[in-house]
C-alpha cells in the first residue's frame, strides 16, 4: 500500500513539473486551436540550463534538449506584460532571416508551406526581412488577420516561453498530439 501511494505521488509531482494544462483564449490560432479548446503544455521539452552545475548538459543555446524551431506551438509570456499566457506559432529562431511579402513569409530565403492558414500574410508594421537576435524567437498566430504577434511587438525572449502545446484533449472530437 505504501508503495502505490508514493508512486502515485511521485507520478503526479512529475506530471506537475513537466506538464500544464491551459484553455485557449480568443481566435489568433484558428483554425489550429479553437476558443475554449484546452491542451497540455510540455514544459520540460525546452528546458533550460544557462547556469549552476546543470549548464554541462546544456547545448551551446542553454537548452538541456533543444528550443524551439519554426513550426513549433509555444506558449510564453508576452512582452506586453499581460498575466495572459499567448498561444503563437514559431516562425523563426535565432539567426533566421524573416521575410513577408506578396502575402507570404520567407524564412531564410525560402517560402514557407503553411497549410493551416486560410488567408495571405500582412507585414503590418516594420520593415522586412529581419534577422532573429540570439536568444530570441519571431512567432505569429495562424489566424494572422487578428493576431497580435512579432509583426506588432517585436521578438519574444527565449527566457519567456513556457512550453510547446503537447496534446489537445478537449473537446474529445479534436483530440490530437501536436508534432
Amino acid at each position: 500500500m505504501a508503495e502505490t501511494a508514493i508512486t502515485a505521488v511521485l507520478i503526479f509531482v512529475a506530471l506537475q513539473i513537466t506538464t500544464q494544462s491551459r484553455i485557449i483564449e480568443g481566435t489568433s490560432m484558428f483554425p489550429t486551436l479553437t476558443n475554449g479548446e484546452r491542451m497540455l503544455v510540455n514544459r520540460f521539452v525546452f528546458a533550460r540550463v544557462d547556469s549552476g552545475p546543470l549548464s554541462v548538459l546544456g547545448g551551446d543555446d542553454g537548452y538541456l534538449f533543444h528550443g524551439p524551431v519554426s513550426g513549433d506551438i509555444i506558449i510564453f509570456h508576452p512582452p506586453s506584460g499581460s498575466n495572459t499566457d499567448f498561444v503563437k506559432r514559431v516562425i523563426g529562431g535565432p539567426g533566421d532571416v524573416v521575410d513577408i511579402r506578396a502575402g507570404y513569409v520567407y524564412l531564410n530565403g525560402e517560402r514557407l508551406n503553411e497549410p493551416y492558414l486560410t488567408q495571405v500574410t500582412n507585414a503590418q508594421s516594420g520593415t522586412y526581412p529581419k534577422t532573429v537576435p540570439a536568444g530570441q524567437y519571431f512567432v505569429m498566430g495562424d489566424n494572422r488577420r487578428v493576431s497580435n504577434d512579432s509583426r506588432a511587438w517585436g521578438f519574444v525572449n527565449a527566457g519567456d516561453v513556457v512550453g510547446r502545446a503537447w496534446v489537445g484533449y478537449w473537446p474529445v472530437p479534436k483530440f490530437r498530439i501536436f508534432g
